[in-house]
């Protein structure tokens, strides 16, 4: 092992092991009560951010982390091992800040970077509409150009952070249809005709916010176009790259989950005496945990190898992102229903904190592009003859 590998790997375990204790602190203790009470954490937010949490993998001039793709994964693997709502509302926050830091001109990113980097502003991502969920290139919300300012006009639908963030990353259309019409603004909170749906009522992530954002006549400064005049028409690109980032992190949060809700099975079956001896000696219990134990590290290594290709700037990284993405968050979510079932009835019971976990991360399945449309890029590529460098 060369001297900088092992220094890599340092690091890497300082980073895991300060967002565990972190984890283990201040959120582990509450995520049930969040949960139960519909609490965002909002202080717990803020105090991970002064460690570096909420812009991870910035550029240090303004702010930022500095950090790499993988340990932004390790970071949010720990995080959600504690609570994968909050860790889930983290990442997009860092995904929202990335765009600003990577897309952004000198003066936007002086002008927002250093405040998101401290989560004094708490960001969140607006593409998802009513009817362009999946088609992301199909959507309709608009901004035209007027003198110095744009009008937005739209609806944004399913958005973390809705009516609480202070930033909007926004996703509109400023051209024609298709993806190259589409550009990136940041809206701040409190502008004329911005305004919010009810928060929705959901199966799990209870402990963030989640609504509609409303565009009525919204006014914002030109100076507010992602990457300044030379923006138009760069928003679905932005939109494509924030997500290869989305998806792993998302998947680390499905990471960090199933491992709790394996460790969790592991402890009540040591534990829980039945048939003349514990539950854990029984063959078939092993089996089951063997193969919950084998999905959940070939998850980490399929998500370690889709961070290294983001980190690498890799030809494969879409596809490589895309397997992670579909493969890690279908086999946790798996691991935490097979964990609830080794619980019996006290598994279905709120405080043993497993149906938590399942309701969590069954909504990973879904966001960040479904699985469905995974398959679709993975599949694309197959067909091209490209793997996600599994050669």
């Amino acid at each position: 092992m060369s001297t900088a590998t092992g220094d890599a790997e340092d690091l890497g375990a300082v980073i895991a092991e300060t967002a565990a204790a972190f984890a283990a602190k201040r959120l582990a203790p509450f995520a049930l009560g969040w949960d139960e009470a519909k609490h965002f954490p909002v202080d717990e937010l803020r105090a991970a951010a002064e460690l570096g949490m909420a812009a991870i993998y910035c550029r240090e001039e303004f702010g930022g982390s500095g950090l790499s793709r993988l340990d932004g994964v390790r970071i949010f693997t720990e995080l959600a091992a504690a609570d994968p709502t909050t860790a889930a509302f983290l990442s997009i926050h860092n995904m929202a800040t990335w765009m600003v830091d990577t897309y952004g001109t000198d003066e936007q990113r002086a002008q927002w970077i250093p405040r998101m980097a401290s989560m004094e502003l708490i960001a969140s991502y607006c593409l998802t509409e009513p009817a362009a969920g999946s088609d992301a290139a199909a959507l309709r919300t608009r901004a035209v150009r007027d003198g110095d300012e744009y009008v937005l006009t739209g609806v944004k639908q399913f958005i973390s952070g809705g009516g609480y963030s202070d930033v909007y990353v926004v996703m509109a259309r400023t051209g024609d249809d298709g993806p190259g019409g589409i550009s990136t603004f940041v809206v701040e909170s409190g502008t004329p005709g911005l305004s919010f749906g009810a928060q929705e009522k959901k199966m799990g992530w209870n402990a963030q916010p989640t609504a509609a954002v409303i565009f009525d006549d919204v006014r914002v400064p030109a100076s507010n176009l992602l990457g300044g005049d030379a923006g138009e028409g760069t928003g679905f690109r932005i939109a494509m790259n924030g997500l290869n980032g989305g998806r792993i992190n998302i998947a680390a949060c499905s990471l960090g989950g199933a491992r709790t809700a394996l460790d969790k099975a592991r402890t009540y079956l040591a534990e829980r005496e039945a048939f003349g001896g514990t539950l854990i000696d029984e063959p078939t219990i092993r089996f089951t945990l063997a193969d919950m134990a084998t999905d959940l590290q070939a998850s980490k290594l399929m998500l370690t190898h889709a961070a290294n290709a983001l980190d690498a700037d890799d030809p494969d990284k879409v596809t490589a992102c895309a397997m992670a993405k579909l493969f890690v968050t279908d086999r946790c979510s798996d691991i935490a229903d097979r964990a609830l079932q080794l619980h019996g009835g006290y598994g279905y019971l709120h405080d043993y904190g497993l149906e938590k976990i399942v309701r969590d991360l069954r909504v990973h399945r879904i966001l960040e592009g479904t699985n469905e449309i995974m398959r679709m890029v993975v599949g694309r590529s197959v067909a091209k003859n490209t793997t996600g460098g599994t050669r």
